[in-house]
């Protein structure tokens, strides 16, 4: 199929995405020849009229287009066969359980906005852009192809989608089957909540980060606060933890996260909270509670560029008083998701609150996400996980 409509951006605005980044913006654009409807396939050049990508477009979001291919091919079923038979191979190169993975982790493997969750014998998608959603029906047929899953489910349920003209929806795609299913992560089973839980159900970004917890560990008494569904806690247990304190603001994360340590036999040395985790870690400073590890693994404080400075003081309130809790010669592990607070802010948010704290700390590792959420440096959110662990010497 010839691709009619032609999206020339202005002289200035063409080295990013001309450097490998998959997004093209409004105020990108030049001018546009050729008729077109949203969600279909145009091609973008440079205002030297070299062609620079293929992909979708919808003048109703910011994104006005994004980047499928740096080649002038198909986009048809072949293509999203290609594209995903690669991302799998890519998993299987790196993983060690690839059967549980994040399969497609959107633009870092070249399907802008799509997600797919690999949960043993079912899948979890997410279609995040109406480009990627028209094309829909044809990538659950190249999954059912490909890997002949017992069930599918989507997960569209998320504000994002309003923003590109699209409706929130979660649902059966293939099969009809219990949604709270066992998944695996480093050969430890949790329960995963696919229908209700936070975005699909389960997070892999951390599964290398977690294993680095076995020499931190054992023995040790443990701190765990926004544990979520608890595969902190329960790695920890596993990992010879002798006592594991561990808060959430979810109700149902907890009772998740109490189903997990019994499937594991870890709930004699588990004990799981509700509470809000800003405010148990406050009073348990003020009781002067000491730990050997504590572990900050909160969800994202900032959305936006515009609400880095209030994100920055949250990180260093949990941190300054994370790192209060900690013994001399313990550790601090602590986390953020929010791409928006780069890794050299965030490092910097902790080293001010090591010293507000009056605590002497040394870096032992700082890590980002795992191998099946591939980074593209010419797309920089893509690389988003921030995981630095400290020792707290004094």
């Amino acid at each position: 199929m010839e691709i009619t409509t032609k999206i020339f951006l202005r002289k200035g605005a063409q080295h990013r995405v001309e450097s490998g980044h998959p997004w093209v913006y409004q105020s990108e654009i030049d001018y546009v020849d050729g008729e077109f409807e949203p969600g279909d396939i145009v091609d973008v050049f440079n205002f030297r009229q070299r062609f620079i990508g293929r992909g979708y477009i919808n003048p109703r979001s910011q994104i006005i287009v994004r980047i499928l291919s740096r080649q002038q091919e198909e986009i048809d079923k072949e293509f999203f066969k290609r594209r995903i038979l690669a991302a799998w191979r890519y998993r299987q190169t790196f993983l060690s359980e690839p059967e549980y993975c994040r399969l497609v982790y959107g633009e870092a493997d070249f399907l802008p906005a799509l997600i797919i969750d690999k949960f043993g014998k079912y899948m979890v998608m997410q279609t995040l852009a109406l480009g990627i959603d028209v094309h829909k029906e044809t990538i659950v047929s190249v999954l059912e192809e490909l890997f002949a899953p017992e069930g599918i489910y989507e997960r569209n349920d998320v504000p994002v989608r309003k923003l590109e003209g699209l409706d929130m929806r979660k649902g059966y795609l293939k099969g009809n089957f219990p949604t709270q299913i066992i998944v695996n992560e480093n050969g430890i089973p949790f329960y995963a909540d696919i229908e209700n839980g936070q975005k699909t159900g389960f997070f892999y970004d951390q599964r290398e980060n977690r294993r680095f917890l076995q020499p931190i560990v054992k023995d040790a008494e443990v701190l765990d606060c926004f544990c979520h569904t608890g595969s902190f806690a329960v790695h920890s247990a596993l990992y010879g933890a002798k006592k594991l304190h561990s808060i959430d603001i979810s109700e149902d994360a907890i009772a998740l996260a109490r189903k997990n340590a019994e499937l594991n036999g870890v709930s004699d040395r588990c004990n799981f909270e509700v509470a809000n985790a800003f405010d148990a870690l406050r009073s348990l400073t003020e009781e002067h509670r000491q730990y050997d590890v504590v572990i900050l693994d909160p969800p994202a404080f900032t959305k936006s560029r515009n609400s880095i400075e209030g994100a920055a003081r949250g990180y260093k309130e949990i941190n300054l008083r994370g790192l209060k809790l900690t013994r001399p010669g313990g550790f601090l592990i602590t986390c953020s998701c929010s791409y928006h607070m780069d890794r050299e802010l965030f490092k910097a948010v902790v080293v001010d609150a090591a010293r507000d704290a009056k605590r002497v700390i040394r870096e032992v590792e700082y890590r980002t996400q795992a191998k099946d959420h591939p980074i593209l440096p010419a797309a920089p959110e893509t690389n988003y996980l921030k995981f630095l662990v400290l020792q707290v010497l004094e």
